[in-house]
């Protein structure tokens, strides 16, 4: 059953592979997407039923002995984040069809899909610390190919940035994992954080800790580190745009994570310190951001920045609330952050701009539209009942037991900046006096784009009412990123 694990990863790998070939049949093609990911999203939800009865799964590839083969481990907080992760993107992938050009398509477009997939599911579910370099890349290289396809001129521009980021990430990333294993002599996950616990963090490892949470917070856009993220996501179309704003930020959000709860543990007065006072700058850079635009992709973009702060506060209180609190928003956000991209993916169909300025009127045909988008800001900014409040208030929660009551306080303020920054677009562009719209809009093209938008509003919904049926599986996961040995103890443990 442990092979089971590997499912989420090879599946998406192997429909990459075969949708390399027939890339002019675009029924081929989306029939074969629309099927990989159907298959591995039902394997992910098997495999967390499994997690959920029988804890942590592993598997060490060559049946070698932990640490010295390459170990994949499924645990709660991976398994939540690979199951949301394939249901973005099977929305994702059907709201394409209205929304991706027919060009695109046939440029491997949708094996780029799968190999992002491919890596971001492996980065969630590898025990093995060089590995999530190895699954970092192959999503990387997936994504240099979406990020560029139609070759516009803003894209090749935004791209370049993009591209020459994650190159110098990278080389640090390697950097960093050989000052690592210089000073730990392993590259196992769990076998890492009982060494370091061995010889109690000494200054040497600290340092790593910063240089690790350096390249992390590049590939997650954490102040003073986001300035590639907005251009760069701007210039891509709609479907690749809310497949990176949804789930490219998350991998390094998620590596933070994991790190600086499962070894770096050891001085937390200097390590979570600081990634508690960068996650309040974030905070403040991405509302400064959201409040000074027009463009409602811009205004979309720095709320992903803004919740990346709001995730690594929670992590920097390293209690068991504001860790559930951080899992609950974690997931609240790729939900959330999908569906909003999807809708100002409409609006900017219906307008043909994306300037607030040059937009209104719109609730006159679209009333359905404008309410669920105002639904979807109700729900990022956290208006109970919607997904992002008991997030919010966990994490709130948490760093008031911590003693950060100041900080708390903020974090909970900055929902109304939140709210600001999204009510805008739907007071511009829903109401007021109409304007002209560019063209016509084609209606069968709309409701390819209108359906899965609103289906996936509906499951950010259903995802804050039915908080109480979701909470068992984050207490799972809060329960094992506060406690360690839960980890080390099931990856080390010989089968």
């Amino acid at each position: 059953m442990n092979n089971f694990l590997l499912l989420p990863i090879i599946i998406p790998f192997f429909f990459g592979m075969i949708l390399m070939f027939g890339q002019k049949n675009l029924k081929y093609q989306r029939t074969f997407s629309l099927l990989g990911i159907g298959i591995a999203l039902i394997s992910a939800i098997s495999l967390l039923i499994k997690v959920k009865n029988d804890g942590i799964q592993k598997v060490t590839f060559g049946n070698w002995p932990v640490p010295f083969g390459i170990t994949m481990v499924s645990d709660m907080v991976s398994v939540l984040l690979v199951t949301t992760t394939l249901l973005i993107a099977f929305f994702v992938v059907w709201y394409g069809f209205g929304s991706i050009t027919k060009e695109r398509e046939r440029f491997f477009y949708y094996p780029g899909i799968m190999f992002i997939l491919t890596g971001v599911n492996g980065a969630f579910t590898t025990g093995d610390i060089f590995n999530l370099f190895v699954f970092f890349e192959v999503l990387l290289m997936a994504s240099y190919l979406l990020i560029v396809l139609g070759g516009e001129k803003g894209q090749l521009k935004g791209s370049i940035k993009y591209i020459l980021i994650n190159v110098i990430s990278s080389a640090l990333f390697v950097i960093t994992v050989a000052f690592l294993y210089s000073v730990v002599g392993t590259l196992n996950m769990a076998d890492i954080a009982v060494k370091i616990a061995e010889v109690n963090q000494p200054g040497i490892v600290t340092v790593i800790a910063v240089l690790f949470l350096m390249v992390f917070g590049l590939k997650a856009a954490i102040f003073p580190l986001y300035f590639w993220l907005p251009t760069s996501y701007a210039s891509a179309p709609i479907p690749v745009l809310t497949l990176f704003g949804a789930l490219l930020t998350k991998v390094g959000i998620y590596a933070i994570t994991r790190t600086y709860t499962l070894f770096f543990v050891h001085d937390l007065s200097y390590t979570h310190d600081l990634l508690m006072a960068l996650a309040i700058a974030t905070i403040i850079a991405g509302c400064i951001g959201a409040l000074a635009y027009f463009d409602i992709k811009l205004i979309i973009i720095y709320n992903i920045v803004i919740a990346v702060g709001v995730i690594l506060f929670g992590v920097s209180q390293m209690n068991e609330a504001s860790l559930k609190g951080a899992m609950f928003y974690l997931v609240h956000d790729m939900l959330i952050k999908a569906a909003l991209f999807m809708l100002i993916g409409i609006i900017i169909y219906i307008t043909g701009t994306s300037d607030l300025r040059k937009m209104g009127g719109l609730m006159k045909k679209y009333p359905t539209l404008g309410w669920f988008y105002l639904i979807a800001a109700f729900g990022l900014a956290g208006i109970p009942p919607l997904s992002g409040f008991v997030g919010k208030l966990l994490i709130a929660q948490g760093g008031f037991e911590a003693g950060s009551m100041w900080s708390s306080i903020f974090i909970l303020a900055s929902s109304l900046l939140v709210l600001l920054s999204v009510i805008r677009i739907f007071l511009y562009a829903f109401w007021g006096e109409e304007k002209a719209t560019t063209g016509t809009v084609d209606k069968k093209i709309y409701k390819t784009l209108f359906v899965p938008t609103v289906l996936l509003v509906l499951i950010t919904v259903a995802y804050g009412v039915g908080a109480e049926w979701i909470t068992p599986f984050m207490d799972d996961a809060a329960k094992l990123l506060y406690d360690p040995s839960i980890y080390i103890d099931a990856v080390m443990k010989e089968d």
